[in-house]
Formats: structure tokens, C-alpha cells, sequence
């Protein structure tokens, strides 16, 4: 079955900022009006049980993409995981990305990094954060928090040059209304903490007790489409397999379908 996929439409820059602008309004609103409890930094929480530590490279040669920017990136999420680190997700509670760290501004020390931007490499101020989300995500779908918000890029911009996770499994970000969010409605309480080393982002999830189940995410049914307007397409969908480990069952959740246009041509070379 062929997924067909709509030409993205160019907007204007006036456009975009209208509308950027008023959706940050928006969800600021909904963070001081909506009754949700937030999750906070605290170091009171005995966390001590891992579920998950993963780790992302900081530094990559991309295609055309000038390597300031990577620098640049690490001093923005130095910055932005200061606001984060020991944050504590307590049962009821919703962790959210945006709330915590801000705006991100040259005057609070951000740097400009890489943005995409409709499929294109673009520069913006705190550009690279989307790898903070990446991480968060992954590490978030080893575990029972449920999934609040998330997006991701609907382009596949780079090929798969020492992908180490499934495609389509990162977290895109834009200050503040494209977010991610986790909430725990579990009984267990969650802690992330994050650092940076000279070659990684790296982070751990943990909590309260240790975790009764494995957990393991799948990829299936991945293929590339040609569309009618000439462009590739990608798609997969993305399994969550869990094992509880005292009985051994196995149930399986749909974490997302995804199809994608491609900013490269799938049947050349690497």
C-alpha cells in the first residue's frame, strides 16, 4: 500500500512568525492556567534504581553543515540541561521541557546552532536542542511514562550514517509550543539526570523501585515510496515490546506510524 504524501507548502516569513508567536502565547497560557502539576528539581527522591542510561554523540560530520554549529549545540545544552538535571516526575505529574529551561536567548548565553527548517539546514538560536529531546524520549520509551506530546521532524533530512536507533524515534523541539511532554500516571517516581562529557550527551532514568519489566522498541514494515510529485517518502512503524520478567509475557504497544519526505535520494550510495 503506497502512503501518499502532500508537497510541503512554503509559507511566508511573516506568516510563520505570526503564527510561531501566537502558539507560544498560547501554550503559555496553558502552563499557568491549566491546573497541571508540573514536575520540579528536587534531591529528596531516593531514585536509586536505573532503568535506563543512554548516550548520543555530540559531534557529527554532517553533509553541508558547517561544524561551528556543533560546537555552538554543545553550549546550548550545557545551558539548557542545567534547568533540567534532577528533575523528579512524581506520580500525577507532567514533566515538560519547555517549562523548564525557557526561552532559549543570546542573552542568556544561547548560541546560533542548526535548525531544520521545511527539509532545509537552517540557523537559529539554540539550535541542537532537538538532540535533548532525543535522548529524553528514548530513554522515556523504556519505561511506563505515558507520552503526553511529541513530534518529530517531518522530513528525513540526513541518510543513516551510524544510526544506533530505529528512524523516527527522536523528539523534535521549537520553543515552546512544540514540547515534549511525559506524564506519570503510575504510583513510582521517575528522576532524570543528565550530563555532557567531551564526546556525549548522556542521561539516566531512574526510580523509586526497580523496573518489573524489560523493554525493547522494534522497527517494522520501513520502505521508501517515490510520490507522485517526484520526492521520496519514508515509513516505518514503531513497536514497544514489553516482557514482564517474573512471568516472561510479552505484550506489544504501537508507539507511532511514521512517513516521512526525503531530503536525499534513497538509491544513491553513501
Amino acid at each position: 500500500m503506497i502512503h501518499y504524501v502532500e508537497k510541503p507548502i512554503e509559507r511566508s516569513a511573516f506568516r510563520r512568525f505570526l503564527g510561531r508567536e501566537f502558539y507560544i502565547a498560547k501554550r503559555f497560557l496553558q502552563w499557568h492556567f491549566s491546573g497541571v502539576r508540573y514536575a520540579k528539581i528536587s534531591d529528596g527522591n531516593d531514585c536509586k534504581h536505573t532503568w535506563i542510561e543512554h548516550k548520543s554523540t555530540l559531534l557529527r560530520k554532517l553533509k553541508d553543515v558547517d561544524m561551528y554549529l556543533q560546537y555552538n549545540k554543545i553550549t546550548n545544552l550545557k545551558l539548557a540541561i542545567a534547568h533540567i538535571n534532577g528533575v523528579v516526575i512524581k506520580p500525577g505529574e507532567v514533566f515538560s521541557i519547555w517549562r523548564m529551561v525557557g526561552r532559549p536567548t543570546k542573552r542568556k548565553g544561547y548560541k546560533e546552532g542548526m535548525m531544520i527548517h521545511n527539509g532545509k539546514v537552517a540557523t537559529g538560536i539554540g539550535g541542537g536542542l532537538c538532540q535533548l529531546g532525543n535522548l529524553i524520549y528514548w530513554m522515556a520509551l523504556h519505561s511506563p511514562l505515558t507520552i503526553k506530546e511529541r513530534w518529530r521532524h517531518s522530513f528525513d533530512v540526513f541518510p543513516d550514517v551510524n544510526r544506533t536507533i530505529p528512524f523516527a524515534c527522536g523528539a523534535t523541539l521549537a520553543y515552546n509550543y512544540i514540547d515534549l511532554q511525559l506524564e506519570n500516571r503510575t504510583d513510582i517516581t521517575f528522576k532524570i539526570n543528565l550530563w555532557l562529557d567531551d564526546e556525549y550527551l548522556h542521561g539516566t532514568l531512574s526510580a523509586d523501585s526497580p523496573s518489573e519489566n524489560t523493554y525493547e522498541i522494534i522497527e517494522t514494515d520501513q520502505r521508501f515510496e517515490l510520490q507522485w510529485w517526484g520526492g521520496y517518502t519514508r515509513h516505518n512503524r514503531i513497536f514497544k515490546r514489553i516482557t514482564n520478567i517474573a512471568t516472561g509475557s510479552v505484550s506489544e504497544e504501537l508507539v507511532s506510524e511514521n512517513n516521512a519526505i526525503m531530503m536525499y535520494n534513497p538509491t544513491l550510495k553513501e
